[in-house]
C-alpha cells in the first residue's frame, strides 16, 4: 500500500469517527482514533474500519461491557477502547 493510499484511508477513518451521528459516539470513536491512530499497523487500521461499520449502540454495549463483542473484535484494541481512558472532553 502506497502512503498516499494510507493517508486517504485514515482521513476516511478520521471522518467517520467523529461523525457518528450521537456525541457519545462521536467522543468513543473519535477520541480513540485520536489518541491511537498514528501508532496503528495495517491490521490495527483495518481493525477499527471494520469496528466503524458495526452499529453504535453495539460498540457503545462493548465499551461498557454489557454485552461481549464478536471474536473478530476481540482482543487489545477492544481492550484500550474498553478503558475509555483516551475521551478528553
Amino acid at each position: 500500500m502506497t502512503s498516499t493510499d494510507r493517508t486517504t484511508r485514515i482521513n476516511k477513518a478520521k471522518f467517520r469517527a467523529w461523525h457518528r451521528g450521537t456525541r457519545e459516539a462521536d467522543y468513543t470513536f473519535g477520541c480513540f482514533f485520536d489518541t491511537f491512530h498514528e501508532g496503528w499497523s495495517e491490521e490495527e487500521l483495518t481493525w477499527f474500519e471494520k469496528l466503524l461499520t458495526y452499529e453504535d449502540p453495539d460498540v457503545l454495549a462493548w465499551t461498557m461491557g454489557t454485552q461481549e463483542p464478536p471474536e473478530e473484535m476481540q482482543g487489545d484494541q477492544m481492550t484500550a477502547l474498553r478503558k475509555m481512558d483516551y475521551v478528553r472532553i
